[in-house]
Formats: C-alpha cells, sequence, structure tokens
C-alpha cells in the first residue's frame, strides 16, 4: 500500500515537473519552437507535434524561398505555401526527430509534445549548404577532368538541393580558379554551357538484322569526354540511359530510320542515382525537375555506308604504346597472324549470337568467363578496331573491342572496352573491362617503373574492376592475403546523437571485416543485384619505400548497382611478388577526403 502510494507520488511529481517545462518552453514564444501532438500510439502524437514545427519554420522561411520553388510548371502557379511545407519536410527525416520530446501522456490516447530553440533551426539548414557547396566544387572539378556525366550530375544535384534552401540566393562558394561565384546564377550557366560545349557524330553505321547501330563519337571542347550519359529517341519512345566512355558512344535505330531521325539527349538529372543520398532523394521528390531546353543535343552525320562486323589482318611490327601518353610507353610484341584469326572467329561468333562457336577458342576457365560477360549484359560489338597485342608473363594480352552492355529491366547501357588474355596454349583463358583511357595513362606513364611493373598494375585494376562487375567470387578470394585488413564503408541515414541533432545526417558505417565475413557479404550483394558497374577515376599509384614488390594504388571509385549506389575513395595495398596473383593486404573505403585534402595511402600503415 505503501509502495503504491510512492509510486503514484513519483509518478505525479514526473509530470509536474515536465508540465513545468512544458509551460516554460509555451511562455518563451521568442526563444522556441514548439508543436504539441496527439494520437492513439506515441509515435503518431509525435509525428503530428513534428509537423506543427514543421509548419512554424515554414511559416518563418517561406517569404526566403519565394524566388526559388515559386515558379511554373505545367502551366500552373506552385502552391507556394504548400511547396515550402513539403520542402521543410524534408529536413525532418532525422534532424527534427531529434529535437527535443517530452511524453506528456502514454497510449492509447498519446500526447507528445517537441520543442526546438529558434536559434538552432539555422543550424538544420547549415549541413545542407555544406552539401550543396561540395558537390558544386565537385562538379568544378570533374568538368575539368571531361567527366561530363560526373559533372552534369553534380552540377544539377547541387542546384536541386539550393532550390531547398532558404538562403539560396546568398550561398557562394570559390572556384577552383579563384573565382568567388553565386551558386544560385553560376550553377544553371554551368550547365548550359556543358551543352553548347559538346558535339556528338556519327562516327560509323553498321546495318543489323533488324536495326541499324550508330557508333559515336563524343566530345567536349573538341576533346573526347572520359564519361557521358545520355537517351535517343527510338521512334516510338526514349531509349534507357547509354553510359559512354572515352568518347564512344552507341545508338540503334529501327531500319525505317535514317541519319536525320537521330535525337539525343543529355542525361543530367540521375535520378535513379539519386538513391545513393536519402535527403537529396527526398527534395527530388518535393520539388518539379528544371528543364533545360538546351540538353538536346545535334547530332551531326555524314554518308557513311553501311558495313558489316569485320577485323583488320595486323602485320605491323610497331612498338606502339598501349598508352598514347608522350611520357612513357609499355611496348607491343610482334604481331601473330593465329592470334587474328582466333579473334576474328570470336567476333564473328559474338556478332551473330552463336556462342557456341566460340567455345574452342577458350580455355575451360575462360569459357566460364566470357558465359558471364554474355550473360552481364545484352552485349554487342561496337565497331571495329586495329587490335594490339602485348606480352605479359606466360600470356599475350590483346586490347581491345569496344562492346556495349545492356540491362533494359534497370535502364542502363555501359560501354566498356573488352581485354582478352591468351595463355601459352594459345587460348584464350580471362576477359576483362578495360580501365579508361586518362587511368591507363597515369600509370603507363610512370617512367621510372619497368615497363613489367607498369603492365601488372594496369592488368592487376582491370582484372579487379571485372571481377566485381562479373561476380567472380573466386578471383575476389584469390587476391586477398588471408590476414588482409579490410575496412568497408555503406552511406546510410541514421539518427544522430543529441548533441550532434544538427549536423549532417548522412553518415558512414564503417566496418573491419575479416576476408571470411568480406567475402560472404560479397556473395550475398552479387547474388541480389543484377548488375554491378565500378568507374574508376584519379588513381594515384605509389611504390613503398619499403618494398619494391609493394604498391599503394589511391582511386575515385564510383559504385553503382540497382539498389545502392555511392562515390568514394579506395585505397588497395598489393604485393606483386607473385605476379600472377598478387595479394591484397589492406582495402580501405572512404566517402569524402580528409580535411586537408588526403585519403588513406601508403602512410597510414
Amino acid at each position: 500500500m505503501i509502495r503504491n502510494a510512492i509510486a503514484t507520488i513519483f509518478v505525479f511529481f514526473h509530470l509536474v515537473c515536465y508540465s513545468q517545462s512544458v509551460d516554460d518552453v509555451k511562455k518563451n514564444k521568442a526563444v522556441y519552437l514548439w508543436g504539441e501532438g496527439t494520437g492513439t500510439t506515441v509515435k503518431s502524437a509525435d509525428n503530428n507535434a513534428i509537423s506543427e514545427i514543421i509548419s512554424q519554420i515554414s511559416t518563418q522561411v517561406e517569404s526566403n524561398f519565394e524566388k526559388t520553388v515559386s515558379q511554373e510548371s505545367n502551366g500552373t502557379k506552385i502552391k507556394l505555401t504548400e511547396t515550402v511545407n513539403d520542402v521543410v519536410k524534408t529536413y525532418s527525416n532525422a534532424t527534427l526527430s531529434n529535437t527535443e520530446r517530452i511524453v506528456m501522456q502514454n497510449e492509447p490516447e498519446a500526447k507528445v509534445f517537441r520543442y526546438v530553440k529558434r536559434s538552432e533551426v539555422a543550424k538544420i539548414f547549415e549541413s545542407r549548404k555544406n552539401k550543396i557547396i561540395e558537390l558544386a566544387r565537385n562538379a568544378d572539378s570533374e568538368l575539368k577532368n571531361l567527366q561530363i556525366a560526373d559533372a552534369l550530375r553534380h552540377f544539377y544535384w547541387a542546384q536541386t538541393l539550393l532550390r531547398s534552401h532558404p538562403d539560396a540566393s546568398n550561398i557562394k562558394m570559390t572556384t577552383e580558379s579563384g573565382s568567388e561565384v553565386l551558386l544560385i546564377t553560376w550553377i544553371p550557366i554551368q550547365i548550359n554551357q556543358i551543352f553548347a560545349n559538346l558535339s556528338v557524330n556519327v562516327n560509323q553505321v553498321e546495318a543489323k538484322d533488324s536495326y541499324t547501330n550508330y557508333l559515336l563519337d563524343i566530345k567536349y571542347n573538341n576533346q573526347p569526354v572520359r564519361n557521358f550519359d545520355y537517351t535517343y529517341w527510338g521512334g516510338q519512345d526514349w531509349s534507357n540511359i547509354v553510359s559512354a566512355k572515352d568518347g564512344l558512344g552507341v545508338l540503334e535505330l529501327p531500319k525505317n530510320q535514317t541519319n536525320a531521325d537521330i535525337r539525343l539527349k543529355c542525361e543530367y538529372v540521375f535520378e535513379g542515382e539519386s538513391t545513393i543520398d536519402m535527403e537529396l532523394r527526398d527534395v527530388m521528390q518535393k520539388l518539379p525537375e528544371v528543364p533545360y531546353k538546351n540538353c538536346y543535343l545535334k547530332v551531326g552525320t555524314k554518308n557513311t555506308a553501311a558495313i558489316t562486323n569485320s577485323i583488320p589482318t595486323n602485320t605491323s611490327t610497331s612498338t606502339e604504346a598501349i598508352s598514347t601518353n608522350s611520357t612513357g610507353t609499355v611496348k607491343q610484341i610482334s604481331i601473330a597472324p593465329d592470334k587474328d584469326a582466333i579473334m576474328k572467329k570470336l567476333i564473328s561468333a559474338i556478332s551473330s549470337k552463336n556462342y557456341q562457336l566460340a567455345q574452342p577458342l577458350f580455355s575451360t576457365e575462360g569459357y566460364s568467363i566470357f558465359q558471364s560477360l554474355l550473360q552481364y549484359g545484352n552485349a554487342n560489338i561496337l565497331k571495329t578496331v586495329e587490335l594490339k597485342y602485348y606480352q605479359f608473363g606466360e600470356s599475350v594480352i590483346c586490347r581491345s573491342i569496344p562492346m556495349s552492355f545492356s540491362f533494359k529491366s534497370n535502364n542502363r547501357t555501359f560501354v566498356e572496352d573488352v581485354v582478352f588474355y591468351f595463355d601459352k596454349n594459345n587460348k584464350i583463358d580471362n576477359l576483362t573491362f578495360g580501365l579508361s583511357k586518362k587511368a591507363v595513362d597515369d600509370i603507363a606513364g610512370k617512367t621510372a617503373w619497368s615497363e613489367e611493373v607498369r603492365m601488372q598494375l594496369i592488368n592487376f585494376m582491370e582484372n579487379y574492376k571485372t571481377a566485381y562487375a562479373l561476380k567472380r567470387l573466386d578471383y575476389i578470394e584469390k587476391i586477398f592475403s588471408d590476414d588482409a585488413l579490410i575496412i568497408t564503408g555503406r552511406v546510410t541515414k541514421v539518427a544522430t546523437s543529441p548533441e550532434f541533432r544538427y549536423l549532417n545526417n548522412t553518415i558512414v558505417k564503417y566496418n573491419q571485416q575479416s576476408k571470411t565475413q568480406y567475402i560472404k557479404n560479397l556473395k550475398y550483394s552479387f547474388g541480389s543485384n543484377e548488375f554491378i558497374n565500378l568507374r574508376f577515376a584519379d588513381n594515384t599509384v605509389k611504390q613503398s619505400g619499403k618494398s619494391k614488390s609493394v604498391y599503394g594504388i589511391q582511386i575515385k571509385q564510383e559504385y553503382f548497382s540497382p539498389n545502392y549506389g555511392d562515390t568514394g575513395y579506395l585505397f588497395l595495398l598489393i604485393d606483386f611478388t607473385d605476379s600472377i596473383t598478387p595479394q591484397i593486404s589492406v582495402r580501405t573505403w572512404q566517402p569524402n577526403k580528409n580535411a586537408d585534402g588526403s585519403i588513406y595511402g601508403l602512410s597510414d600503415f
């Protein structure tokens, strides 16, 4: 009896304390924004309390939003108050849900009180401002590196988030050239200048049974683009997204269409990839798309006669470099006619889709990889090229056949250069996707290293990239040492702790894994994704001062799959003592560079 009375007094005292706190907050309207919600559950009551705070914040910042979100959409004026309220809600997913909370009454007639200092509201918007500036800076750098897809994506995403910021009209940044720019005017100018400086021309036309294949030469300021995404008009609808590489693009038109019918549209929204950032995705869903009329490009055509797949017979004994970079070379070998004959049969088999004809050209393992390559996507050879051959140990490397891989269920087409490896028995025993020309140039230009070392590095990076695309767990398991230090990361959204509630709530979950756990997780990821595509850029390779066979590779990596994607920086510490099966002893990933501009590297391990 006494115990129950004490408990009742304690509860009463507890509620009185909270009610006094609620009263204090309500009396200080100049200091606090607050909301009170009721519902059948604490969660529903809490959501109603947060909605009340959102409404107050929306009213507070509505006049600031007027210039950026009050615009025409399909000829109908957007309702400003409703739109501002929707936009402010995009800040609420984790930040506003971590405002101070008092549960005044429990279920089934729950009552929740939420409050936040008015002075703290600015901090909610500060995190987004920092993200906007970071995206714009990345785009500025990527444009200079001819990464057109990346630049357009990050410029548009920066603009999208900018339109959701109440101080959009005043946000500035300093560009790589040192100029201070006002983002609300500078970003649209940059996007339109990209469209204006792009040129697309038909390079080659190839007649197929039911369609015509057009090879495109894509340049920015007269230089081949490193990457570029686009769609084209197929007669009845726009195509899936095509990812061009090193200036090479492709499109397929019905037989009844001509060169004059080609219509190309630059991809700049990248809505599908926005899911890597839930905050960005929410904003894109709340605001109408910004239409850029200049994104439609005129495609130059020429009177190119339709051709069929063929391969020229190489008779040259040139030592032309794998890289056209004048600072370094990786030399060719004399061309063997027997390998040309094998490649000609292979091209014929792929072009006719009669893959069994190709089986005798491969070793057992090689044919298994070949089958995985064809299953990677609907594979097509894009054009005929003069193939070049390079000695690599007992193998001969054949570089390379441009191919496209389409994933219609996921609306993507990738362009890749496919590299072939001949074993000592003149069988093809391996295939890889080639690095970009810039990445190859970076490695081939290291003239202080032997040609053998440079070939090892190029070979390793191409095998590494391909193993993930083709889901080759067997190869990945071989190249990681048993005691490898593996640090993985995944971008995610979490509820921040109270003391950091107003910081950016997109964080990275870092996780140190054993090799066994890493392979187990990869197996699950491979099984749940139709495709995985890795893009490498800005690779830096350094030799260890402790061992000439140990190298550190720092890479900017873009990871795409149907249900997840991210961009970050990868570091690999590799021992090339065994040139056939190098060993990774350290693998780290981080989403951004460190504050001083560095990323994990040799000096850290």
